[in-house]
């Protein structure tokens, strides 16, 4: 058998693969202060929420893992039933997925093929250029507004006849703006019927702009919106990876083809159906982070006059690379890291900061303006 000449690149995999961003997490703490010698680090770069499971969720997945030997509901009946009880709406037009991500994935395999187009705006969520181009379709990026913002004209200009699918990520991540009313209702519109529209409203739950619509009730009559939810952030279980979309159940019953089988597994099926029990505290933990929210920003507009206004639970720094070359993200990335503090830094744009715990926002700020000084 004559054999490969080792020079060449492999083909076991698609080249195109090779030039595609990987998906970048927030750093360990654990690791971090072990690296500084500290006892412990503050992780405020994943976007989770700080106060720790719902009441009862724990002991739900205790005693639901006690059947893990079994598969999980493929369906996910109780949890979908629960879920539309909660939203108010029917259950065929829910799907659910291991996070909302997953579902952003299935909904680029039911709709595109190669050749076809994803409109998104740029930069926001990191995942978007990722899910689109394993599915094989091509990414149509538009750029923010000034503000850090949907430029929702230029997006629905660049929509042609291969566009399938349009990512409005709204509060946008992970710039923490938003898209109101108006502009998004003359948006809906003027977009084709056969264009399926994705309102992404991972962080809806921190939204407290009225002018800022709920795609649920706003929107979920329209049969090409699809509305995508998660109960990883407010509800607090990134670690067990739930979300849910809503749309006409026909495009449910499709997503719910494609959808990994058994993906949502037993505990994260029982985490989830406790948590949504918990309604009520989960205002009250979005009502706290939203006081800091406010109270953050302030202090960081005194330092970076620049910050907009966020209507998720992080907020975005804008930190553009100076002429020289120097890149200030990356650069108040590492500043925060030396001193026990991890951000998430967009290299060459800005840094994203989750709110975290009152003393945990303290520590950053106090932080951030030293690292302000090297920018």
């Amino acid at each position: 058998m004559t054999g490969r000449d080792r020079s060449q690149p492999s083909r076991l995999t698609r080249a195109d693969l090779a030039a595609l961003p990987n998906y970048v997490p927030g750093r360990s703490p654990a690791d971090l202060a072990r690296e500084l010698g500290m006892t412990e680090a503050i992780k405020l770069a994943s976007n989770e929420v700080p106060f720790g499971p719902l009441p009862g969720v724990v002991e739900a997945v205790a005693e639901a893992a006690a059947g893990a030997h079994r598969y999980p509901d493929l369906a996910a009946v109780a949890l979908r039933e629960a879920l539309a009880e909660q939203y108010g709406v029917a259950a065929d037009r829910i799907a659910t997925g291991c996070g909302s991500v997953a579902l952003a994935e299935h909904l680029t395999r039911v709709t595109t093929l190669p050749g076809d187009e994803v409109v998104y705006s740029w930069r926001s969520f990191e995942a978007y250029p990722i899910i689109t181009a394993t599915s094989g379709a091509t990414s149509v990026r538009v750029p923010n507004t000034a503000g850090h913002g949907h430029d929702l004209t230029a997006m629905a200009d660049a929509v042609t006849d291969r566009t399938r699918l349009i990512f409005v990520c709204n509060p946008n991540n992970p710039t923490g703006t938003s898209v109101r009313r108006a502009e998004l209702d003359r948006f809906l519109d003027t977009v084709p019927d056969d264009v399926l529209v994705v309102l992404d409203e991972a962080y809806r739950e921190f939204v407290t702009d009225a002018e800022v619509p709920d795609g649920l009730t706003a929107y979920g009559d329209r049969p090409n919106v699809v509305v995508l939810r998660t109960l990883s952030k407010a509800w607090g279980l990134a670690g067990l990876r739930i979300g849910f979309l809503v749309a006409q159940p026909e495009v449910a019953t499709a997503v719910r083809k494609v959808v990994t089988p058994f993906s949502s597994s037993v505990v994260a099926q029982a985490g989830a159906l406790a948590a949504l029990t918990q309604a009520e505290e989960v205002r009250r933990r979005c009502a706290l982070v939203v006081a800091e929210r406010d109270r953050v920003t302030e202090a960081l507009r005194k330092l970076l006059p620049e910050v907009p206004t966020s209507q998720a639970n992080f907020v975005w720094l804008p930190l553009p690379t100076l002429p020289g070359g120097v890149d200030r993200a990356v650069q108040f990335g590492r500043v925060c890291e030396s001193r026990g503090v991890i951000v998430r830094p967009f290299p060459g744009e800005g840094v994203r900061v989750t709110i975290g715990t009152a003393a945990e926002n303290d520590a950053f700020l106090a932080v951030a303006e030293t690292a302000l000084l090297f920018n």
